[in-house]
């Protein structure tokens, strides 16, 4: 069954069975249910360790992704949390890529701090440097993303799986920027998908989750004790907020691929820009990657601007951004990484990783091309 197919017809592909047969896959929203009025293998005490709204959701995103299981949480950053807590132990390393999202920093910084595992950085798409490290030994898991945010650096999937897989090392890869409606970190050889569904999943901006879906089914047990135990688990009312974005997904992301790639030319052209990331630019170092690996490219770029007054004239002038965090809405957003998404990276790691006080990330929304294309080139004339 094709992505489009499913997400449309989510009560369809489940099984979780409505009476009713809503449309709309319904909400249960009760904190408890009675065991003795209830039938069949799939039964319900308390909404903490089990609902029937998020179990849908979780058989959707288990299908989306060709895993064997998956466990939804209350935000993006608790399911990488939980996988971090499931996957590792005291003494443990972690091998990620140099250019990470600030919350996964965060938190490697604080079980780095309180239970001694300690994590490298290093260039993924350097596999002669990566498998110098695994060689050695010492590595429980990697982590990556692909695309990275906000560098938009492509990391080949499968070719890191293949060394992971060599050496006896876990592979999970973050995928909230493409999604699978773009790619599938599973069938490319991960260990393990993670994500964000506050964003392109979403799409709407008015809920935040996450998802851990692993291919083994060895992690299963685990990962959805520790998910109960540690109260991690989505809302049945933040389920069905979710699942609202579901049918229109791949829609969304087409057309704002489409609107993306039309700015990041422009962009590309402009002589008040000094650089643009966008992976579906002919010009992107790992272009052929790009569109080999992913169906369709997140509509998020990085510019960088020539000064870091250029940079915050541009956010404040644009009218149709917002100064906002996150990305993949409806809306349009732009944003200093060094001042939101990556302000718990310090100087030194946002030179390694390439970022500075002249670098923009812009999430393109669903307006009019030609509004947006407007608003930026106002903008972009005005800066002296």
């Amino acid at each position: 069954m094709e992505l489009e197919t499913l997400l449309s017809r989510i009560s369809d592909n489940t099984s979780i069975f409505d009476t009713y047969g809503a449309s709309h896959f319904p909400i249960y929203q009760s904190g408890t249910f009675d065991l003795k009025k209830q039938s069949g293998e799939n039964k319900y005490d308390y909404s903490r360790s089990g609902n029937p709204t998020r179990s849908v959701l979780e058989e959707i995103f288990a299908k989306a992704e060709s895993g064997v299981n998956c466990v939804c949480t209350n935000t993006g950053v608790a399911a990488i949390a939980l996988l971090f807590e499931t996957v590792l132990k005291t003494g443990d390393n972690v091998l990620t890529e140099i250019d990470l999202y600030g919350g996964t920093n965060r938190i490697l910084n604080i079980i780095s701090e309180k239970y001694a595992i300690s994590s490298s950085r290093v260039d993924l798409t350097n596999f002669e440097e990566v498998e110098t490290l695994l060689k050695m030994g010492s590595y429980k898991l990697v982590f990556c993303e692909s695309p990275t945010n906000p560098g938009m650096k492509m990391v080949d999937i499968m070719e890191l799986s293949n060394l992971c897989k060599k050496y006896s090392v876990l592979l999970a890869v973050d995928n909230s920027l493409a999604t699978f409606a773009s790619q599938k970190p599973l069938e490319l050889g991960a260990d393990f998908s993670v994500f964000s569904a506050t964003k392109f999943i979403s799409g709407h901006g008015a809920t935040i989750s996450g998802a851990v879906i692993n291919k083994d089914s060895r992690w299963t047990e685990q990962l959805r004790y520790l998910a109960n135990a540690e109260g991690r688990t989505q809302s049945p009312f933040e389920v069905f907020l979710l699942t609202l974005g579901l049918p229109t997904l791949v829609v969304r992301m087409k057309q704002q691929e489409a609107t993306a790639l039309s700015i990041a030319g422009y962009l590309s052209s402009s002589d008040k820009v000094k650089k643009v990331s966008f992976p579906f630019l002919p010009d992107h170092p790992r272009y052929d990657l790009a569109k080999r690996q992913m169906k369709i490219c997140p509509a998020v770029m990085t510019i960088d601007l020539y000064s870091e007054a250029h940079a915050e004239q541009f956010i404040q002038r644009l009218k149709l951004f917002g100064e906002k965090a996150s990305f993949g809405n409806y809306d349009s957003r732009a944003e200093q990484p060094s001042k939101i998404s990556h302000a718990s990276y310090t100087e030194e790691q946002l030179r390694v990783v390439g970022i500075t006080k002249s670098t923009v990330r812009l999430s393109i929304g669903l307006e009019s091309l030609s509004d947006l294309l407007a608003d930026i080139q106002r903008v972009l004339d005005s800066l002296v």
